[in-house]
């Protein structure tokens, strides 16, 4: 589609499509869960270990995201696309595990940081090719032609619910029940996204006669290095802000605030500049952050401030989501979907790690963190990227 701005529109898609769509959120929203509460388990109990450890273990993710990615599109062309992504489910279920247990037996085991780092590693490496497989291959397969960037930018922001979904629901059930029963809603996530995963059908296809073990196909888009750049320390804001002391409420309103920016995509921007969008929600960002310094005792604030973050989070990906997509060429739309999922995630881990390892100082020095990097993104998007951006679209 060649439209400035694309909005959800209520075109239904058939079974298939759907079954993929809330098999990526449930997946994702198992991956989420762990962010607000694994912290908690890993400094206290018996496992004790100091900020800079908790904030590698929660780091070591994002590192974990690229590795399996140049075998992507060697896997899914040799072997059935969709049996490839219900084995990295199934690997990502076994990691958990493991990620449990060890946790529960860490008085006796005594396991070192080393493990848990390791664990969390390999968890990025099972997520990062199941979301990679699906959303570069799978979810653009099971849509017309005509219909893919509509499809993309709809499961895109399916996902995008998951970052509130998921902590919100963990920091619900920590309240009400054991750690048990958290470990369990975790796993049954991954399950159920497995069994929907098992309910769709694809056609098996011959391989490429070029097909080589390791590329960048569905794996990396390198024109789009600045954007990935640009999202990847714009989202690290978003990671920062995720490591504060944050209550299932914010949660709520961040959800909150993604809705509206769904709602501003569709009457606010369809006829406004094409940066205007990137450059709102980063400044919607920028204003939670101060409300947050000057004003973060107030309770109104802690309605305002999450709804800010999650309009202007949501304006953001949904923009540079169809930027990767018009600066691919033909039939590399599949690529820039894992570009944009790779730098949204590993910008999210990269702030967890920051943010964790500083996690003995004040809330408001994190803030104070987040300012300066949300100015310096946006001269950097409204002055390099964006001009760039439109001197190298291909759609």
């Amino acid at each position: 589609m060649d439209t400035q701005n694309t909005p959800i529109h209520p075109r239904l898609w058939h079974r298939d499509f759907w079954l993929l769509v809330f098999a990526n959120m449930m997946l994702t929203m198992s991956v989420y869960m762990l962010v607000p509460i694994l912290p908690i388990w890993l400094s206290g109990g018996s496992v004790q270990m100091d900020k800079m450890s908790v904030g590698a273990v929660m780091g070591a993710y994002g590192l974990g995201l690229f590795v399996l990615g140049p075998f992507c599109n060697y896997w899914v062309q040799k072997y059935r696309r969709h049996h490839v992504c219900m084995l990295a489910v199934l690997g990502m279920m076994l990691i958990l595990a493991l990620l449990f247990v060890c946790i529960e037996k860490q008085a006796y085991w005594e396991l070192g940081a080393g493990c848990y780092v390791g664990l969390r590693f390999m968890l990025g490496a099972a997520f990062g090719i199941a979301q990679m497989v699906l959303s570069s291959t799978l979810v653009i397969d099971t849509s017309e032609s005509f219909q893919r960037t509509e499809a993309c930018y709809s499961a895109a922001w399916f996902a995008r619910f998951s970052l509130s979904l998921g902590p919100m629901l963990a920091l619900v059930l920590c309240r009400y029940f054991s750690r048990g029963a958290v470990c369990f809603v975790v796993m049954g996530l991954a399950a159920v996204s497995l069994l929907l995963l098992r309910a769709v059908s694809f056609p098996f296809k011959a391989p490429d006669d070029t097909m080589t073990k390791i590329g960048l196909d569905r794996f990396f888009l390198p024109q789009g290095g600045l954007l990935f750049l640009n999202l990847l320390l714009i989202t690290t804001v978003m990671g920062l802000l995720m490591t504060l002391p944050l209550s299932a409420q914010f949660y709520t309103m961040l959800m909150g605030g993604f809705l509206l920016a769904l709602l501003a995509e569709k009457y606010a921007f369809p006829d406004a500049d094409l940066k205007s969008e990137a450059v709102t929600g980063l400044l919607a960002v920028g204003a939670a952050v101060l409300l947050l310094l000057l004003r973060g005792t107030q309770p109104t604030v802690a309605y305002i401030a999450p709804m800010l973050i999650g309009m202007g989070m949501g304006l953001v990906g949904s923009r540079f989501l169809l930027f990767f997509i018009k600066l691919s060429q033909h039939c590399q739309r599949g690529t820039s979907q894992s570009t944009f999922f790779l730098a949204w995630e590993a910008g999210i881990s990269l702030g967890l790690f920051v943010g964790y390892a500083l996690s003995g100082s004040v809330a408001s020095t994190l803030l104070y963190y987040c300012l300066p990097l949300i100015i310096v993104n946006l001269v950097f998007y409204n002055f390099v990227v964006h001009p760039w951006y439109m001197s190298h679209k291909n759609r």
